[in-house]
């Protein structure tokens, strides 16, 4: 039986929550996944903390935030793949992500090797 995109996303979403409590040591507001093709699309709001906020009031401090942030979230790139491979069993091909130091959101975009969107139920 195939499960359903909306399993899928709210899966991968709790997962992320959850590494990123783990890992990063707090996890963000809320988080929304969708899956899109061949790409699986990860927003997590209020990721940053109220002393980064305030960082980020000058361009040095906020390219500080961002560089820092990214650098923590690609240390744990192995994780994330592990976490989307065993939920859907695709393998991730690339990882994209930013952050935007003025709403405190991220976007993660995990593009994979296969369309799994058309094999999912809907």
């Amino acid at each position: 039986m195939k499960i359903s995109k909306g399993s899928y996303e709210s899966e991968i979403s709790k997962a992320i929550t959850q590494w990123e409590k783990d890992f990063l040591g707090r996890g963000s507001v809320s988080v929304k996944t969708d899956i899109l093709r061949d790409m699986i699309i990860v927003n997590l709001k209020g990721i940053l903390t109220p002393a980064e906020y305030t960082v980020c009031e000058t361009k040095e401090g906020m390219l500080t935030i961002k560089k820092t942030r990214s650098e923590l979230v690609e240390s744990g790139i192995e994780d994330l793949k592990g976490i989307i491979l065993t939920i859907t069993g695709e393998e991730v091909k690339s990882f994209h992500t930013d952050i935007s130091s003025r709403t405190g959101e991220r976007v993660m975009v995990f593009k994979l090797f296969n369309d799994l969107e058309k094999n999912l139920f809907m």
